[in-house]
């Protein structure tokens, strides 16, 4: 039941909203990695504000296999666009570590999404901009963001969609269907966003917004995960004082 027409105007007139009371005048600018979340929300800002205001930023780390989907949303929606390559960036802060710092798995693969938080950051503050955060609810439900890395921005207008939802305003929007329906992967380990996480967006989505799912096990792992990472979505914590 989801109208994808009604939904995708009123988040057209969010974002408006959004710039005309914190950045007047500011482009939005925003990573783009080739995938549905990015494309839609590049086709969201271009629709609420213009292509002329809205800058993506292309960032493989040496090379990205899937590169030409990132040029083929930014040459379909007619953006300006940047293409900074962070491989350098992540290598020598990896060098600069101390010998005696054993550097984690886990610490790699989040070093990149960081950098490029970062990178993202240096564009949109040089370019007068607002940073749109592209996470999508089924991916926050689960914690499957980077903390720091692809988990921030400055807005950010899918986080209350879910994949089945975003893939809706996507196709109303006219996008490719080989972005909206590119098979989503981290882009860190080379699995599917699926394979990592143990089960479909279909399954998830289904258990959001209706509460049902068939598998026992599959809910648990949702529901573990759901309540492991729900920390990602909070303020940090702070000490508060009886003064």
């Amino acid at each position: 039941m989801f109208d994808a027409e009604k939904i995708t105007n009123e988040c057209v007139d969010w974002i408006r909203d959004f710039f005309e009371k914190n950045g007047k005048g500011c482009n939005a600018v925003l990573g783009i990695s080739g995938g549905k979340d990015s494309s839609v929300v590049a086709a969201l800002c271009v629709r609420a504000l213009g292509k002329d205001r809205v800058i993506g930023v292309l960032m493989p780390c040496g090379e990205q296999a899937d590169i030409d989907a990132s040029f083929m949303l930014v040459k379909h929606l007619g953006i300006k666009h940047y293409v900074i390559n962070i491989k350098q960036a992540v290598d020598g802060l990896l060098g600069a570590m101390p010998g005696e710092l054993e550097i984690s798995a886990q610490s790699r693969t989040n070093l990149p999404p960081r950098i490029r938080m970062a990178t993202v950051y240096a564009v949109s503050q040089s370019e007068n901009g607002r940073v749109a955060n592209t996470c999508n609810l089924s991916e926050d439900w689960v914690g499957y963001s980077t903390r720091y890395g692809d988990s921030v921005g400055d807005f950010s207008p899918l986080s209350r969609l879910t994949v089945t939802e975003v893939k809706a305003i996507g196709h109303y929007l006219g996008l490719p269907r080989e972005l909206v329906e590119k098979v989503p992967t981290d882009g860190l380990c080379g699995k599917t966003d699926e394979e990592n996480l143990g089960f479909t967006y279909a399954e998830l989505d289904r258990y959001i917004r209706e509460g049902i799912i068939d598998d026992p096990e599959k809910k648990a792992l949702i529901d573990k995960k759901h309540a492991q990472n729900l920390f990602k979505l909070e303020l940090m914590p702070c000490f508060e004082p009886e003064i």
